[in-house]
């Protein structure tokens, strides 16, 4: 297979409070549909979606996670593998929103540290709102994450949400190739060969030079390679698509 074939696959997780809008906001995301109907999703459920971020073909796999206690136990298995979550709350729910850092650490106590953001869901009825833009912006100051806010029912920040996440994710693995080391010593394959090879055709049977008459120099021998024809191998670098970054003298950093 071509490099520019390969696909990147990013596992996200949508957590958060019962009837938040997760189930609605993945339908919207993946199959263009809003659902006004609420049903509880039991356990977990899963869609995906092809995307092409700055020309790369990205596969997103959406899991939406059950938001009542008495799932945790199924749902937590799911977490594991999961590279970006959505930590959603609802505009009319309080609970939901003070639940938020309870989901964050429930999410990391499984998957370690990835890419998330907050999301406040159903800001079109933000004349009933019970929480204030304020406070959900300082929550997300204090936890250091983006936060957005959407209406699933009118499509609102919803494409905007998953693609932040995707190229957080992409910024990620593309800062941890430009990290890898570059000074390895170059791959030396059968020297001693190759110079006997190259020697060989110019000697004659008393060993001297045809050309001049004279003795070859001897090549001075590599001391930390007594055996010149060993083979030395280095790890292979990762290739970044022909295109220079300009985030290797960046550190990579989870905001």
């Amino acid at each position: 297979m071509r490099e520019e074939e390969i696909e990147t696959a990013i596992k996200v997780v949508v957590v958060g409070n019962g009837a938040v809008g997760k189930s609605s906001m993945i339908q919207r995301y993946c199959k263009g549909i809003f659902t006004k109907d609420y049903k509880k999703t039991i356990g977990v459920d899963f869609l995906e979606r092809q995307i092409e971020v700055n020309g790369e073909e990205v596969r997103l796999m959406l899991w939406d996670t059950a938001g009542q206690e008495e799932f945790d136990a199924i749902t937590k298995a799911y977490y594991r593998g999961a590279q970006a979550c959505v930590l959603a709350f609802s505009t009319v729910d309080r609970d939901s929103f003070e639940a938020i850092e309870s989901w964050k650490k429930k999410v990391e106590d499984e998957v370690g540290e990835i890419g998330m953001v907050i999301v406040q869901n159903k800001i079109d009825l933000i004349d009933d709102a019970v929480v204030e833009t304020e406070e959900a912006e300082a929550l997300a100051h204090r936890l250091r994450l983006r936060f957005y806010r959407t209406s699933v029912k009118d499509n609102l920040n919803v494409d905007e949400v998953f693609r932040y996440l995707t190229e957080k994710y992409l910024f990620q693995i593309n800062c941890e190739v430009e990290e890898e080391p570059y000074n390895q010593p170059k791959i030396t394959i059968g020297q001693g060969l190759l110079e006997a090879e190259t020697n060989n055709h110019v000697k004659d049977a008393n060993g001297k030079d045809k050309a001049n008459g004279k003795l070859p120099k001897k090549k001075p021998r590599n001391r930390a390679n007594d055996d010149p024809d060993t083979i030395k191998l280095e790890p292979s670098k990762r290739r970044t698509r022909g295109k220079k970054s300009v985030l290797q003298a960046a550190k990579c950093v989870i905001l």
